[in-house]
């Protein structure tokens, strides 16, 4: 196989040409209230070659490995027609080397029968608490096992294992409304999503409680957000600013985004890292080939960095990142977040609610959007803090406002850093993109909170 692919790279009258081929395995359960909606373990095969011509990008994908050469060549005649420049890509030394995946209890090797028991388990958890009229629970794991070579002489041979869980219930009464959830992943091990009970006791729980529930009434407060809306926060609102495809080609954003610009304060400082082991957006190797590294993005409140490819770096004249990533074969790697988080601070949790008159506790998150860098998000949980201490639970409540405000809002930053693995990134057509986003607690000043 290395060396048809080899030979297949060669002799193309391409400035760079590349190709991607993948086997990938997945397995998927759907609940729906009491009902198995849906049950689905499929493989599939295929592959992709990308060449570049005068700054123009011929893409081409398969299933079928007949004609690679053929690809190949309508690859480079497509970057043809396309070019019309002179586009450097930053410069790798070529790597040749296979990477394998360790998981504790890998979710591949699992029967379906014992993954179905666990989550009948949860559902009926969800389902037996009064008020709750539905529910609804989704799994899958993925195990992509991809090969990548360019005409640089990289080859590459590696093994990127993914889960993901969503459990929801739906709670009714009379007119009213409402539900609560949980999200949980893992980099394929089964491990993280078993045990859950006391965890789909609770959201059942909270969806009742939230039937009841005040609304806040809406205005500025002191907010303090929970490590899983404060990475979402952080992904969402910021992380995808510093995405540099983004960046150049949009004009007011490159001018906000300046490298040196003060964005908050000394003890604000956000990184994105596909090193760290055992998470979802971790990886050894990017999906051009490039090695994956530690990207400070804001470093004591100061910009100092943003995540690219090969060709956004070369464009932009800055240091490479290794965050050009496809979610699979049928698309090109554009540039993406892997593992993006707030720094650990030195704050306890008590001193975070500490002098708070009247203030909000948000967690977990329930949706939301972003525009350039105005944002609105939708909490999972919220509660009203009044003199230092949490009270009432509250009904949704909506955070909105400017990110770089926001950022230099930001007051307390907590000792307490987790990462949360239950989501996924979408970007260009490309979803659900396995990442981590993850914070300690963050106290932020004059936040508008909605509660509608």
């Amino acid at each position: 196989m290395k060396n048809r692919i080899v030979h297949l790279l060669k002799g193309h009258s391409a400035d760079y040409i590349e190709a991607r081929f993948e086997k990938s395995f997945v397995t998927r359960l759907t609940y729906r209230g009491g009902r198995l909606e849906g049950v689905a373990r499929t493989a599939s095969v295929g592959g992709n070659i990308r060449a570049l011509v005068n700054g123009g990008w011929g893409f081409v994908s398969f299933n079928c490995f007949d004609k690679l050469r053929e690809g190949a060549e309508l690859a480079v005649q497509e970057a043809r027609l396309a070019g019309r420049e002179k586009v450097q890509l930053d410069r790798q030394e070529p790597v040749v080397e296979t990477v394998t995946e360790e998981a504790r209890k890998k979710a591949a090797d699992v029967p379906l029968l014992q993954k179905k028991q666990v989550l009948d388990e949860y559902n009926d958890i969800i389902l037996r608490r009064a008020d709750v009229v539905s529910s609804r629970i989704d799994y899958h794991d993925i195990v992509h096992r991809t090969v990548f070579a360019n005409s640089d002489g990289t080859y590459i041979e590696q093994e990127k294992p993914s889960l993901a869980l969503r459990l929801t219930a739906v709670a009714r009464k009379g007119g009213e409304v409402q539900q609560a959830g949980v999200s949980l992943g893992s980099r394929g091990d089964f491990s993280a999503v078993e045990g859950l009970h006391d965890e789909a006791e609770r959201v059942a729980k909270r969806a009742v409680a939230l039937l009841s529930a005040p609304v806040v009434k809406g205005g500025e407060y002191t907010v303090v957000l929970d490590p899983v809306l404060a990475g979402v926060f952080t992904h969402e609102a910021f992380g995808h600013l510093s995405e540099a495809d983004f960046v150049y080609q949009n004009e007011k954003l490159a001018e906000i985004m300046t490298m040196g610009r003060r964005f908050g304060g000394k003890q604000l400082n956000i990184v994105d890292d596909a090193t760290l082991p055992g998470l979802r957006g971790s990886y050894k190797y990017d999906d051009e080939g490039v090695p994956a590294a530690r990207n400070y993005l804001i470093r004591e409140g100061v910009l100092v960095g943003r995540l690219h490819s090969r060709e956004t770096a070369a464009r932009m004249n800055e240091r490479p990142s290794g965050n050009a990533r496809a979610i699979n074969h049928r698309y090109p790697p554009i540039v993406r977040m892997s593992n993006t988080f707030i720094e650990q601070g030195e704050a306890t949790l008590e001193e975070m609610f500490g002098g708070i008159k009247e203030g909000v506790y948000l967690k977990d998150w329930y949706g939301g959007m972003t525009s350039l860098e105005m944002f609105t998000f939708s909490a999972g949980e919220a509660y009203m803090i009044r003199q230092g201490k949490v009270e009432e639970l509250l009904r949704p409540v909506v955070l909105s406002g400017n990110v770089f405000a926001t950022l230099g809002n930001i007051e307390a930053i907590g000792n307490d850093l987790e990462m949360n693995q239950g989501g996924g990134c979408g970007k260009g057509g490309q979803f659900p993109l396995p990442v981590s986003d993850g914070s300690p607690h963050i106290r932020i000043a004059r936040c508008v909170v909605g509660g509608k």
